[in-house]
């Protein structure tokens, strides 16, 4: 019993903070969902009446349809990309470490300022971009100033930044790939292709799986890098879900509403979260046969 009371004293500082910042603000947060709080005045308990709003709010369901595109257009080509770069990295070649440190770096960068970066590199006049587009005298798209090009710039910004985390796990997990697959293969005459989707792509199917659960609630989270480059314009072509949750909290000081969108942001991803594990019994392989 003493052994116990032990275990539970050195976990103690964790259950604290785990309670005192996330337990009790989700509890609280509920509650006040539920409630007309703007922040200088008591809250008044109104009920479900935020939520009723929420699903006759015209923003709600564009703010959630720009978030939706994002996430498409994100995850895939982070997953495919990722996968990609981490077998080449995994292959024997001359200053691999070094190509590694590389390609990990976006990770450790603060995001504030690899937005800053980016915001420079697609600025319409003067941009690396637009100016490289305008030697071969293709179309240079004012990326940040146009609807029909915002999303697109912040896609391909959390594309580069979003690789890296994901190529390392997917390394991690082709470190536990063992030869003896691959030199069986060759003797039956497979190529590298057949060997990347029967071989490689199998064995890691429960990385695959990790990562695109974490892509998915992380994408549908996106803040900053819209608050830095575009400030959810133009004409709301980047007004994400989160920022728009962000507006009614900071802005409008609507604290109900904006804790009934995080919930309904929860209960939305919660929802995608739970298909893809039903799912993924059908294309996730374990080698345990669980």
């Amino acid at each position: 019993m003493k052994k116990q009371w032990k275990g539970y004293l050195f976990i103690m500082p964790w259950l604290i903070g785990l309670l005192a910042f996330t337990v009790i603000p989700m509890l609280f947060s509920l509650y006040i969902s539920f409630t007309e709080w703007p922040i200088l005045k008591g809250p008044t308990f109104i009920f479900l009446d935020n939520y009723v709003k929420i699903l006759k709010d015209p923003m709600f369901y564009d703010s959630l349809w720009v978030t939706v595109k994002y996430v498409v257009f994100t995850v895939i080509p982070i997953l495919f990309i990722s996968l990609f770069i981490a077998v080449l990295l995994n292959a024997k070649i001359r200053f691999r470490g070094m190509f590694r440190t590389i390609f990990y770096l976006p990770a450790v960068l603060p995001s504030v300022a690899v937005s800053l970066v980016w915001a420079l590199i697609f600025n319409a006049d003067y941009g690396l971009i637009n100016n490289m587009l305008r030697v071969p005298g293709i179309y240079a798209p004012n990326w940040l100033g146009d609807p029909k090009w915002a999303l697109a710039a912040v896609c391909i910004m959390s594309i580069w930044s979003g690789c890296s985390t994901n190529i390392i796990l997917f390394l991690a997990g082709l470190q536990g790939v063992s030869r003896t697959y691959y030199e069986a293969a060759e003797l039956d005459g497979a190529n590298a292709f057949h060997k990347l989707k029967n071989i490689t792509i199998p064995l890691v199917s429960p990385v695959i799986f990790f990562n695109l659960i974490m892509l998915i609630i992380n994408s549908f989270q996106v803040f900053s890098a819209a608050m830095m480059l575009t400030k959810g314009g133009p004409a709301d072509a980047t007004r994400f879900y989160v920022l728009y949750l962000y507006d009614n909290a900071f802005s409008y000081y609507k604290m109900g509403y904006a804790s009934a969108l995080a919930w309904l942001l929860f209960l939305i991803i919660m929802g995608l979260n739970l298909f893809v594990f039903k799912t993924s019994g059908k294309w996730v392989y374990y080698e345990g046969g669980e």
